[in-house]
């Protein structure tokens, strides 16, 4: 069985001549000399590293599409005919009573100053592309509006055309990131947070004292990695001059744009983008205790820490680091992660994938609270889409886990939101979107709600924000049937008894029981 079918891929734009291709390759069993193309070994041969990450770059999203041959299909989730459990106090269980719309899907997070939220949901870290850019206010207004944390990536200062920096190569104005501190602040309304991300460039420059002498933020985030890739970030650069300037400062920007050569097939049209890279980090105890130290006398109430999906190792350290130094949410990201921003290959073939990451991280937290240590609130991310993956991730990491970061999921709304309000402006709706009305209030089944909520202030707010929130009712509507079907009214009575494997190698990798002897000896009790 393979598992991924490698040179040929519509997220690179490339495909096979042949139907009849060989599995491990993916070259076609016939390749003829003067095929007109185009497979991804095809298009390399004149587009060279072009062809290493999805197209069109910084305006799309991708996702690998590797068949792990374990992840979360393989569990079901557990149900019951019997009891009701987290009601409010004093509320009788009972039909009357116990009724779905009821259960309450509020999360925190937090070492002493916690963070609530509406649902258990936050988005995956929205940077320096320019998806993210483009998108900002739908993104963040979408997140206010749902009540959840929204998370500012790594690179934002770095990258703002507008960025001034000090006598000591410091951050001293940045337009771009106040915009995105802003437009979050705009919709708040005391659920959720927003996160602003740090790599070892965002460290270099200062983005922490910024943010923090600027905004008063409570919260910054560090950043090890993401589950999509384990090098720095890249975004794409189509201006020579803006990719002199980002060399400039500091960043690794491939090809070289100060060499003449390049320069010189740049004019000539060879060269239509460059490549902007981040730094890699280098992880040590001593060096993370230090830094977190330094942060906290900068002024930040809680401090957060972002993961990949790198080996067992670097899991078991971000654990116990967050531990020992009280971090308030630790974001464990499985592969094949990422919102497409990452070289495809990296994407599809690196990194331990979520369900088994997630399960060894579930296994190092209870060691480590065996050994009387106090287990940091964890986040899971990876590749989730709804409410049902986003259910079995509570209930496989409980106690620990406490909400599910999620990327593309979260971003679509806000694009299809965004999209349907220049439709309508443009008298262009398709007839996908057509056929539920022509107007805002005719589209978006949650308008009126939003309306009686802002008032007048709705009219001003971007779609993709409205499609945002109204995706996050969606979805907690979901999430309280599937909790109100294990008979748990309280996101907190999620737990590992409400799911079972359904292959014998889920199980064993999980630990959660086959699904021919979950509560097997219970059961037998009644035949007696």
């Amino acid at each position: 069985m393979n598992l991924r079918q490698p040179n040929a891929n519509e997220a690179t734009g490339t495909f096979n001549r042949s139907r009849s291709v060989v599995p491990m390759s993916g070259i076609c069993t016939r390749c003829v000399d003067g095929c007109r193309g185009g497979c991804e070994i095809w298009l390399s041969t004149f587009r060279g590293r072009e062809v290493l990450y999805p197209q069109e770059f910084g305006n799309m999203t991708a996702g690998a599409d590797k068949n792990y041959p374990l992840d979360y299909s393989h569990l079901s989730i557990q149900g019951y005919a019997v009891g009701a459990y987290g009601l409010p106090k004093g509320v009788k269980a009972g039909p009357d009573t116990a009724l779905f719309p009821n259960v309450d899907t509020e999360t925190e997070y937090g070492w002493t100053k916690k963070v609530k939220m509406k649902l258990p949901i936050f988005t995956g870290a929205l940077g320096s592309t320019e998806i993210a850019r483009k998108n900002w206010e739908h993104f963040a207004g979408g997140a206010a509006m749902a009540g959840v944390t929204v998370v500012c990536g790594e690179n934002v200062c770095g990258i703002d055309v507008g960025l001034e920096r000090g006598a000591n190569g410091l951050v001293k104005k940045s337009p771009e990131m106040d915009r995105r501190i802003e437009t979050y602040k705009r919709y708040w309304d005391g659920y959720g947070e927003i996160l602003v991300q740090m790599n070892v460039e965002d460290t270099r420059l200062g983005v922490a004292e910024y943010v923090m002498d600027k905004h008063g933020l409570d919260t910054i985030e560090l950043k090890w990695g993401q589950g999509a890739k384990n090098i720095g970030g890249e975004i794409k650069v189509p201006s020579l001059e803006r990719a002199q300037e980002l060399k400039r400062r500091g960043y690794i920007v491939l090809p070289d744009p100060t060499l003449p050569e390049v320069e010189a097939a740049y004019k000539a049209g060879a060269i239509k983008e460059f490549e902007r890279h981040s730094r890699l980090g280098f992880v040590t105890r001593e060096g993370f205790m230090k830094e977190i130290q330094r942060l906290r006398k900068l002024g930040y109430k809680r401090i957060t820490l972002k993961t990949g999906a790198y080996s067992a190792v670097e899991l078991a350290m971000a654990i116990r680091f967050c531990s020992d130094a009280k971090i308030d949410l630790l974001t464990i990201d499985g592969a094949p992660g990422g919102t497409g921003m990452s070289p495809w290959p990296m994407m599809n073939e690196w990194g331990i994938p979520s369900l088994y990451l997630h399960a060894l991280a579930y296994q190092f937290c209870r060691k480590l609270e065996k050994s009387k240590k106090r287990v940091p609130d964890i986040a899971f991310a990876g590749g989730f889409s709804d409410e049902a993956g986003v259910f079995k991730a509570l209930c496989l990491g409980a106690p620990y886990v406490k909400a599910v970061c999620m990327g593309r999921a979260l971003m679509i709304p806000g694009m299809v939101g965004k999209n349907i309000g220049e439709w309508i402006k443009n008298k262009d709706l398709p007839k996908t979107v057509s056929r539920f009305g022509s107007t805002l209030e005719e589209i978006f089944v949650s308008y009126e709600e939003l309306r009686k909520k802002y008032g007048k202030e709705l009219d001003s707010m971007p779609t993709g924000a409205i499609g945002f929130y109204t995706y996050g009712q969606k979805f907690k509507q979901g999430l309280q049937q599937l909790m109100a079907g294990t008979r748990s009214f309280n996101l907190s009575l999620l737990d590992r008894r409400h799911l079972m494997s359904l292959t014998r190698e889920c199980e064993e990798v999980t630990g959660i029981p086959f699904v021919m002897e979950a509560y097997r000896k219970e059961a037998e009790k009644w035949l007696k």
